[in-house]
């Protein structure tokens, strides 16, 4: 999947950047209709933007729509999506997409804004540093050991299910100090049912009025919702009624634990500690995060070995030469370059965060353009991040892109799998982390074969996932 062919190279990347003027305000070119009159193109399906921000390739630098009486803009040059990210950072807030995913999250770390997304993200920082998360690596290894002895030689399976078990495992144990019990699985029905909501919430107005309609998905909402408040509440009291007992401990080394310790004491913090409204909001914040990123990031990966069994064999000899038949810990990270550049290159191709957007707080130019207070923003990783310019046959599995070399002749925004600015993912080292220890462990004992004649397909929601998955067979390397 990836750029049309028959998209051209884009429009002014040489001389003048064209404009369209109205009024004070100046907006890139773009589709001359209101969005919704293109519901028979082929490039429109709702249920797939990155359709239609392909077609918007062909304008270049950026472009412009409208949805009804909404102005949009997608940015697809590093530069002035580093100017949204960072230079003028304060002229921009979370755009409403993402801010109908606090029907989901609440005020989580994805979804707040302002001072309560400031001190969401002080309190929960220590919980990601780096001496805390280090602390996880023998456990992430402990469980893909496991899971990679229940693979049998030959048979078919989808990796892409896999993954999903896999990190189901590491976030019970890393978030929660569990197994994978009867609630860790209730979590993540109500988060699976939810997820397959998510475009008809996005897409419905004013949703946030609707929420105690008849209306059948409402209902099949309101009460995947209340289950899963149920069960992450319950754990949440549990945690806390222990944390205040004389003889209970206040940390069990999981990440819960820790925010339910954590206090923000910085000028103006007066020691405020998360209420159990927003330890919800962040735990379910954090297990999407953990959960749905590395496991579709791994699933990618997976996918792209299959295809390109030079680069497979690369990453087999330098897993063997790193370990001599060990397993993997924390320490043999930074010799695992070529694994390193295999994942940068897998999260070039597939971004786990495949999108992202913000909302126009008050005028702002961005590079030649002028835009007016409203106008909505986004920046697709997966449109950027397969751009010629900075990556050379973009449809191509090359993981030498990522040698110190290469990345330093790239602008800063060119690849932000992870974001960028003050809200870059706060646990950018843990994924980081889990991903290779994980990778590492299991294709140290297999090698992936794809099954042959199945259809790869993207199903990008919140993050991008294998629509149908990825079947595959695992061939012993004993």
């Amino acid at each position: 999947m990836g750029l049309s062919e028959s998209i051209p190279r884009a429009v002014g990347e040489q001389g003048e950047t064209p404009v369209v003027r109205r009024g004070r305000y100046r907006y890139p070119p773009g589709l001359r209709m209101n969005l919704p009159f293109y519901r028979f193109h082929r490039w429109f399906d709702p249920q797939n933007p990155i359709l239609l921000f392909e077609y918007l390739r062909r304008y270049g630098r950026a472009a412009h729509y409208r949805i009804l009486w909404n102005d949009v803009v997608l940015f697809n040059d590093p530069a002035d999506i580093g100017e949204v990210l960072i230079d003028k950072a304060a002229f921009f807030g979370k755009d409403r997409t993402q801010k109908r995913m606090k029907i989901l999250l609440g005020e989580g770390l994805i979804t707040s804004d302002g001072e309560t997304h400031r001190r969401g993200r002080r309190i929960a920082a220590p919980a990601f540093h780096r001496r805390r998360i280090e602390g996880y690596a023998g456990q992430i290894v402990s469980i893909a050991a496991e899971v990679r002895e229940q693979w049998q030689a030959g048979v078919e399976f989808d990796i892409a299910a896999e993954m999903m078990r896999l990190a189901l495992q590491v976030v019970a144990r890393t978030l929660f100090d569990t197994e994978v019990t009867p609630e860790i699985h209730a979590i993540n029905d109500e988060v699976n049912v939810i997820m397959d909501l998510y475009y008809f919430l996005v897409a419905l107005p004013r949703a946030e009025l609707l929420l105690n309609s008849p209306l059948p998905k409402m209902r099949q909402f309101r009460a995947a919702k209340k289950r899963l408040d149920e069960v992450v509440d319950g754990m949440i009291r549990s945690r806390l009624a222990e944390a205040g007992s004389r003889s209970g401990s206040a940390d069990h080394g999981d990440l819960l634990s820790m925010l339910v310790a954590a206090r923000d004491d910085e000028a103006g913090g007066s020691g405020h500690r998360l209420t159990s409204e927003e330890l919800r909001d962040q735990v379910l914040t954090l297990f999407l995060a953990g959960f749905e990123t590395v496991a579709n990031a791994l699933s990618w990966t997976w996918l792209l070995l299959g295809q390109n069994p030079d680069a497979q064999a690369r990453l087999h000899a330098e897993i063997d030469a790193v370990l001599g038949g060990r397993l993997p810990t924390l320490e043999d990270m930074p010799r695992l370059e070529y694994t390193a550049m295999v994942l940068s290159e897998s999260m070039r191709m597939y971004p786990p965060a495949w999108a992202m957007g913000r909302e126009v707080l008050e005028d702002v130019s961005i590079g030649p353009y002028r835009l007016r207070k409203g106008t909505m923003v986004f920046f697709s990783q997966y449109i950027v991040q397969r751009d010629p310019r900075w990556f050379p046959e973009p449809e191509r599995f090359r993981p030498e892109r990522f040698t110190p070399y290469a990345k330093a002749g790239r602008p800063r925004f060119a690849y932000f799998p992870f974001g960028g600015g003050g809200r870059q993912c706060i646990g950018e080292s843990f994924a980081w982390m889990e991903a290779t220890l994980t990778l590492v462990t299991l294709a140290q004992r297999w090698r992936v074969e794809l099954v042959e004649g199945q259809k790869i397909e993207l199903q990008p929601k919140i993050t991008l996932r294998p629509k149908n998955g990825v079947m595959v067979r695992m061939v012993g390397r004993d």
